[in-house]
């Protein structure tokens, strides 16, 4: 599997079913060529306006809380990091 290809899946966290978000970008180490964790786009927040003017918070998960990678969805553990303790909470 490419990076570019991670890019196209969502992740889930594994601990509730919630969908957290697309894949935005990788945070890497490249000084030793490892992974760090996965960045992922948050929830836009505010009014969109009329240029698109509403802005995410963007999320990192550690490389050791994704769980699996499968063909579809990425999954998580994302239960105890803070800023997934609210996202799409409007659920209730």
């Amino acid at each position: 599997m490419r990076v570019s290809d991670l890019r196209l899946l969502d992740v889930v966290n594994v601990k509730d079913g919630r969908r957290l978000g697309p894949i935005k970008d990788l945070d890497l180490d490249l000084d030793r060529g490892v992974v760090k964790g996965i960045i992922v786009t948050g929830p836009s927040r505010g009014n969109w306006g009329l240029f698109g003017s509403g802005k995410s918070d963007d999320y990192v998960v550690p490389w050791d809380r994704v769980k699996k990678i499968g063909v579809d969805v990425i999954l998580v553990d994302a239960q105890d990091l803070m800023e997934f303790d609210n996202v799409n909470d409007d659920r209730k």
